[in-house]
């Protein structure tokens, strides 16, 4: 590591304490950052790492609700707008326990990359709250939903701020946060992506994340001349993402044995089927349950409890070719990554956003595996986002087959821009350094073109 990154990552802990998840993010792309700033100087004289981890703005506010007994409850609302060097921000809203600024901006970092990616004009945001829609009833979500976004319409809007879902924010969500923006602003315009089909969503977008990362996979792959047909794919989580990635998955012949949610995971070593698939959409999305219940009902699966304080998670400690990290950040440890190798697996896409931390990346990368990183391999979801965005603006709704083949296209083109990045700065075949390169130097360009702001 040269002196400037490590003297850079200094000052930067030291200005963001307590803030691990937004050091790590940032750690990872200067690593591979470093190749650029050798050669191009001129990034450093416009001091253009030290503007780029600096959120344009950040906003943070109270969120009073009121639940079914009559309560009142406070919780913490976010959004980090990031940059908007390419176009409006863009990023999902979480709700989570876990939600604090530093995961947002590492999110929001991440996701400044992730957009430019794309190849569409969206900046980087992020945004949330600490509430937990678990549990709660739907009226109890929907006047959390009015407080939150009575507040957040001041600072968004279709050309300014376009967020989306992310975790614990789907469907119902954004329809209720969409119907207090609509009231406030007395406009319908495509203020928020992830709509219902009805009232302006997009085809493809719920699954558009998880159908992405098969699709890198998928381009991956082919570099070896080889697909998904026969590969047995081990997938964690059991939501929005995981559901899609495993569909997909069948769509292209492979096998899952694998998913997740935060108390355990399932191991069914005859594979998740179309059946069992639908049981588990209905299961996690319906009735809200635990997937402790696939194998309550499928005696041939096993289901095991995750203890987070052990050093290796045993999901990603079983025979398999392929690895699809769905949940969330971290989820993959040094020791795991190590697990993974030794099983056999040889492909890895991250559904999740940074589901690996920094020991498992260097494990995948010295291992020379297909290893693609979250801001290129679950870049599909928020493609999508923007395909939605220009169906509002032009008060069209294209057909699932479009939206699929421009999905497909997007995911082929971030395949094509990671290489190309990757060989062009002689680190061929690192997918890691491809999409930080290339998702950087556009934002960058952006950025000195439109002066010191």
């Amino acid at each position: 590591m040269s002196e400037y990154i490590k003297t850079f990552m200094a000052d930067l802990k030291a200005k963001n304490p307590a803030e691990p998840e937004f050091h790590q993010a940032v750690q990872e792309v200067l690593d591979s950052l470093e190749l650029v700033l050798e050669k191009h100087p001129e990034y450093r004289s416009a001091k253009i790492i030290e503007r780029i981890v600096e959120p344009e703005r950040v906003i943070m506010f109270r969120v009073p609700w009121l639940d079914d007994e009559g309560d009142v409850r406070v919780n913490r609302g976010f959004r980090i707008e990031m940059n908007s060097a390419i176009g409006p921000y863009k990023g999902g809203l979480r709700f989570h326990p876990s939600v604090n600024l530093g995961i947002l901006k590492f999110l929001a970092f991440e996701q400044v990359f992730k957009n430019s990616l794309t190849t569409l004009p969206m900046g980087g945001g992020k945004g949330g709250s600490d509430f937990d829609p678990k549990g709660k009833t739907d009226n109890e979500v929907m006047r959390f939903c009015q407080s939150f976004m009575t507040e957040l319409a001041r600072h968004i809007g279709p050309n300014t701020d376009v967020p989306a879902g992310d975790i614990g924010v789907g469907g119902r969500e954004i329809g209720y946060m969409f119907g207090q923006y609509k009231r406030l602003k007395n406009e319908f315009t495509g203020v928020l992506t992830g709509k219902s089909l009805n009232w302006g969503g997009s085809l493809i977008r719920p699954e558009a994340t998880g159908y992405g990362c098969v699709y890198f996979a998928s381009e991956m792959l082919s570099t070896k001349n080889q697909s998904l047909e026969g590969k047995i794919c081990l997938v964690s989580g059991s939501g929005n993402v995981a559901q899609f990635t495993v569909e997909k998955i069948l769509d292209l012949g492979g096998k899952v044995v694998t998913l997740s949610d935060s108390n355990g995971y399932i191991y069914d070593e005859k594979g998740i089927d179309r059946e069992k698939l639908k049981f588990v959409m209905h299961l996690k999305n319906v009735k809200r349950g635990r997937i402790s219940e696939y194998a309550e009902k499928y005696k041939e699966a096993v289901y095991s409890n995750i203890d987070s304080s052990l050093p290796a998670n045993p999901l990603w400690n079983h025979k398999a070719d392929c690895a699809f990290p769905s949940a969330t950040q971290n989820e993959i440890s040094g020791a795991d990554a190590q697990n993974l190798i030794k099983n056999g697996v040889y492909v890895v896409a991250e559904g999740a956003n940074m589901p690996t931390t920094l020991e498992g990346v260097e494990v995948f990368l010295d291992a020379k595996i297909l290893y693609g990183p979250g801001k290129a391999a679950n870049a599909g979801g928020v493609a999508v986002s923007g395909l939605e965005m220009t169906q509002n603006s032009m008060r069209l709704n294209w057909t699932r087959d479009e939206v699929d083949n421009r999905l497909r296209m997007i995911m082929h083109s971030i395949h094509k821009s990671c290489v190309s990045a990757a060989d062009r700065f002689g680190t061929p075949g690192n997918y890691v350094n491809g999409a930080n390169i290339a998702g950087f130097l556009k934002v960058a360009d952006a950025m000195i073109d439109q002066g010191v702001v």
